[in-house]
């Protein structure tokens, strides 16, 4: 895979072919293991009973931000 010279082409023009490329991209393609699914279904299972604590991304950010110190 060749990737041009993308600096001639607009933001816009960015995100139009960022946005092809991502719509080409099929589900099917995407391969997660059993464990990935499992996991993703317990937690979206918290996250409906209310059980998931959520943070703004401001809050995330400062939380990485104390990290670093």
């Amino acid at each position: 895979m060749e990737i041009k010279n993308l600096t001639k082409y607009s933001t816009a023009e960015k995100i139009i072919l960022a946005e092809q490329l991502w719509d080409s991209v099929s589900k099917k393609d995407i391969e997660i293991s059993d464990e990935l699914k499992m996991e993703l279904d317990i937690r979206l299972k918290n996250l409906e009973e209310g059980k998931s604590e959520l943070f703004s991304w401001e809050e995330v950010k400062n939380h990485l931000k104390n990290l670093r110190k």
